[in-house]
């Protein structure tokens, strides 16, 4: 029997391969499964890894309206011909172009994931543009799919969408977590020692990492700031910064770029295809961010048995309960980040109170098969 077309988009590739890892193989079981995204060398190296087809469609993650309409009818023109039963898109780019071609080709079922929501840190007229474009991606939309209960507040609460398209699958998250793969087991005390030799971590150290892009809606420029003031009272305290600038969408102030620069309590390794080494040699997360849809860090952290300090946003706060795996901060405080960071130094017994909850409490609510599974049962139960 022929299987039906289920055609997947983001943006930018690498939301395919670090976002929804192993899904699309997953789902070509019982689909034709197809991706689309821009970067042609990179969406054919997720084509070869998840055994599935791919269409290249240049996208960019700025606005681009010219680009992007021309984005709308070349896509219009490949669903047309490729008849797909389902469109699904990931990231904002990608859902007001796939929501609005697949719409205008007639597809029947059109699934958007809203996995954060950028326009809330906007302003004045660009807010209302991005609201706009919002609203008309999701009413292109059979279905919305938000990946936090957060996000679903926020979604009704700005009217974006009726509430009977919107839905959270499984406990939130795009994809849950493979918490075989991200197990602190599969990494040895050798391996460990050496990765500490190699990036100048002392045994004594205490070592408070940030997976991310390195910019300034993550919460850096509080992070630094608190950083450097706990690291003068607390020599042992090290920084393991894992992740890229974006110096042209989202900067770095030059105060905390020189800071970054020339703290040698600091240590920056850039982007890693495999950041589970990096959460091996660390103690605790710190994910001080402004806005969210469902951290995978996060919940790859608390894996591998780290404790987190994370801001109180919507995904942070769900996967997160105050206490217990972690501990919870406003947004845009750096006082906040140096409190929590002096307590996970200075109370021993406190640290190991949510290290020893970290790791069950994310398997027993967002294993990823279960989420795997959620998402295919959607698509069987189709109106």
């Amino acid at each position: 029997m022929k299987k039906p077309k289920l055609i997947r988009i983001t943006t930018v590739p690498i939301s395919l391969d670090k976002l929804l890892n192993g899904q699309l193989r997953y789902m070509s079981t019982f689909y034709n499964v197809i991706a689309v995204s821009s970067d042609k060398k990179y969406l054919d190296k997720i084509g070869e890894k998840e055994n599935i087809r791919t269409f290249h469609l240049e996208m960019s993650r700025k606005i681009t309206p010219i680009s992007d309409f021309i984005a709308v009818i070349k896509l219009s023109l490949f669903f047309r011909k490729e008849k797909p039963l389902i469109v699904h898109t990931h990231t904002p780019k990608a859902g007001i172009v796939g929501m609005l071609a697949s719409k205008l080709a007639g597809v029947p079922h059109r699934f958007h994931t809203v996995a954060g929501l950028p326009l809330l840190e906007s302003k004045g007229f660009k807010r209302k543009l991005l609201d706009f474009v919002e609203k008309l991606t999701y009413s292109c939309a059979t279905k919305v799919y938000p990946n936090s209960y957060g996000l679903l507040d926020i979604i009704t609460k700005n009217n974006y969408c009726p509430i009977s398209k919107l839905k959270v699958i499984a406990n939130g998250s795009s994809n849950g977590i493979d918490t075989a793969y991200f197990n602190q087991e599969l990494f040895s005390d050798a391996q460990n020692a050496k990765l500490k030799k190699q990036l100048n971590i002392e045994s004594e150290d205490f070592v408070f990492v940030f997976v991310g892009r390195l910019v300034a809606d993550k919460g850096m420029n509080e992070m630094i700031a608190a950083f450097k003031l706990v690291n003068e009272k607390y020599p042992n305290a090290k920084l393991l910064l894992v992740g890229d600038y974006e110096s042209d969408l989202d900067p770095l102030t030059s105060e905390t770029f020189a800071i970054i620069q020339n703290n040698k309590a600091i240590i920056t390794v850039g982007f890693q295809s495999d950041v589970r080494p990096y959460l091996a040699v660390s103690d605790a997360l710190v994910f001080p961010s402004y806005r969210e849809g469902f951290p995978n860090v996060v919940m790859q952290a608390g894996a591998m048995d780290l404790p987190a300090i994370v801001s109180n946003i919507n995904g942070c706060n769900e996967i997160i309960v105050e206490g217990q795996n972690g501990t919870i901060i406003p947004v845009k405080n750096t006082s906040a980040i140096i409190e929590k960071m002096e307590l996970l130094l200075t109370d021993a017994n406190y640290f190991k109170k949510l290290q020893s909850n970290a790791r069950q409490m994310i398997v027993s609510r967002y294993e990823q098969k279960v989420v795997w599974e959620a998402i295919l049962e959607e698509y069987r139960n189709l109106d």
